[in-house]
């Protein structure tokens, strides 16, 4: 079932890094942040993530965890981790089952060829598991602070 705006995301379980299980229910009362990238250790994907990890601190200020999500697998998110020093855990979502509920799995054309890939896409669920805000296809320069200003937005609406 792909998660509407305005509506609560339906149940599911995701494995991340440390060993985090990721459930929209386990994070009720807090917001999340779901950003989907293409591949562990690219340019534009190193980029992203940097971004991320340099303003981690306001988005946990503001009552957000933020998690990466890509089709690579544990080993490859732990070495991104630390590699980065990434403050925040990333899942592996091997089997698409994440990207799929999400829509972000696209046909690329790379190199001539069609391709699978992951369109690059954040997802803003609010502290009830409901999905509020969400960016397709965006590009990754002023990403990061578009995202926490909708957190923050969206937290004084709530208050």
């Amino acid at each position: 079932m792909t998660p509407v705006l305005n509506k609560s995301l339906p149940d599911f379980e995701a494995l991340a890094t440390s060993g985090v299980k990721f459930t929209p229910s386990a994070f009720v009362g807090r917001s999340v942040v779901l950003y989907f990238y293409p591949k562990d250790h690219t340019p534009g994907c190193t980029t992203e993530a940097m971004q991320f990890r340099d303003r981690h601190k306001d988005f946990v200020k503001s009552g957000a965890v933020v998690f990466g999500v890509s089709r690579d697998n544990m080993a490859s998110h732990e070495k991104f981790r630390q590699n980065l020093e990434l403050p925040f855990e990333l899942i592996a979502d091997t089997e698409e089952k994440l990207c799929h509920m999400f829509g972000v799995v696209k046909n690329k054309i790379m190199y001539g060829k069609k391709v699978k890939g992951i369109e690059r896409s954040t997802f803003l669920i609010d502290p009830a598991g409901v999905l509020r805000a969400e960016w397709r296809g965006i590009k990754v320069a002023g990403h990061v602070d578009d995202v926490l200003k909708a957190v923050k937005d969206m937290n004084k609406k709530a208050a």
